[in-house]
């Protein structure tokens, strides 16, 4: 394939991921959105592996298979509720993946390059290998942190905003280093280090509440380090591919901020929205008061309008299909079904609208925060299922909160609110929610999905 059919194919490429993240931009247009995408990537594929410039294409087609099966293994076998630790540790493969490329880039750079180009090359590749460690190490703990596997909590070293600095300082410093040495291999390796410690220290300083924000800031961190890889490999597809992933996910990471009323540079700096005491979730906050799906069932029958906001319990119990059949038998009889997402339920951005448009809700009840905030105070009834830090009142009445500021779904403004949970723990934030205490609200106790069968039985 000659270098001109290559660039030919890498513009068609282009077109079709810009179509795909347009496709993926509304629930009704993501599925052709995937296709654009998966599309777009093959070309892409096909036409670098056909290359002029590629060789040893037995090794690529061995690597690609053992990749490809690996990959359809995990896709096939991970739970939706999983998903978020999935694409965090995807993310930790594309840094890694630059830091690889940045090092043999060097160890393999053209000779015939003039001074300024030999120079510039140089420059991609310290600041690939940078943005590549910080993705890596970063998302590797907002995997451990997703997954149970590193605690939830912030972790708050003395003086960690300075420590932070001064990592940017050195690895700076280590910059002119390395340039002055004309690429030398020791600095580089130092500031890799470097960068590894300070990926870790950035995301391990964010509070589990606000790991959707990190998933999204690391999908943006990604991006850029794939853009940073085609600069060193001068492939122009991979420099598009890595601006748009990396500019998306940094808009969506802003949105979300904005959602969370979170400061966009105190994302990028690390640690932010910790500066209030924390609580300890063991406060007394009052009497809860219990119900059953038979009360809840008949509150549903005697609504008028009903909202259900749904949270990461809904997808770990799996209820997105009862609850749809829910729906769908009280719109038969009249009443107004509605969903309230906020826009980090779950543990990913769009985790909740996912797994309804899984079940089959229809789109045009599901509703952002922001479109339906001001309904509740109409509303008769709320199911709030397996949501936790996203309805809790404390956000907006007690600035002390680890939460404190979070815009949230103001369901204690229904007149009946009705809280579906295993037991009486607090949410991934470890915060009290007194919700849970206010006097129309009611818990109904054990799992989502069982708790749903069973109201549908009395509907």
């Amino acid at each position: 394939m000659s270098a001109g059919l290559v660039q030919a194919a890498y513009i068609i490429a282009a077109v079709f991921f810009i179509m795909s993240l347009a496709g993926l931009s509304k629930q009704e247009t993501a599925r052709s959105g995937n296709y654009y995408g998966i599309a777009g990537m093959a070309i892409a594929l096909l036409a670098t592996i056909f290359g002029p410039h590629s060789s040893g294409i037995a090794w690529i087609l061995v690597a690609m298979v053992v990749g490809g099966g690996i990959g359809i293994h995990y896709a096939k076998k991970v739970e939706m509720t999983e998903m978020p630790e999935l694409v965090a540790i995807l993310h930790s493969f594309v840094g890694m993946a630059a830091v690889l490329v940045g090092y043999n880039s060097l160890l393999d750079a053209p000779e015939t390059a003039t001074h300024a180009e030999h120079m510039i090359h140089l420059v991609e590749v310290y600041l690939g290998v940078f943005i590549g460690a910080v993705t890596f190490t970063g998302s590797i703990v907002a995997f451990g942190k997703l997954r149970g596997i590193i605690s939830s909590s912030p972790l708050n070293l003395p003086h960690k905003h300075k420590l932070n600095l001064a990592a940017i300082v050195v690895s700076a410093l280590l910059m002119k280093w390395y340039l002055g040495g004309d690429g030398a291999l020791f600095p580089l390796f130092l500031m890799t280090l470097i960068a590894f410690a300070f990926g870790y220290h950035l995301v391990a300083s964010i509070g589990g509440a606000d790991m959707p924000v990190v998933v999204s800031m690391l999908n943006s961190y990604s991006g850029w380090a794939a853009a940073a890889a085609g600069f060193m490999l001068a492939n122009d597809l991979l420099i598009v591919t890595g601006a748009l992933v990396g500019s998306s996910g940094a808009i969506l990471s802003y949105i979300m901020c904005k959602a969370m009323n979170r400061s966009f540079i105190s994302v990028i700096a690390g640690g932010f929205g910790q500066e209030v005491s924390v609580s300890s979730g063991d406060e007394e906050q009052g009497e809860h008061r219990e119900s059953t799906a038979e009360e809840v069932a008949e509150m549903l029958k005697n609504s008028k309008s009903v909202i259900i906001t749904p949270g990461y319990g809904m997808a770990v119990a799996q209820a997105q299909y009862p609850v749809h059949e829910i729906t769908d038998k009280l719109r038969a009889q009249g009443v107004e079904v509605r969903f309230g997402i906020h826009p980090v339920a779950g543990r990913l951005p769009g985790h909740m609208n996912v797994l309804l448009a899984e079940a089959k809700v229809p789109y045009d009840i599901v509703l952002e925060m922001d479109e339906i905030n001001d309904d509740f105070t109409e509303t008769d009834t709320v199911l709030v299922i397996g949501a936790n830090d996203t309805v809790n009142p404390a956000a907006l009445e007690d600035p002390t909160s680890p939460i404190a500021g979070m815009p949230v779904l103001e369901v204690w403004n229904a007149q009946n609110v009705v809280v579906f949970k295993r037991s009486m723990n607090t949410g991934y934030a470890g915060v009290q929610n007194p919700l849970f205490f206010k006097e129309n609200s009611s818990m109904l106790f054990g799992d989502a999905k069982d708790s749903c069968l069973k109201i549908i039985e009395h509907l």
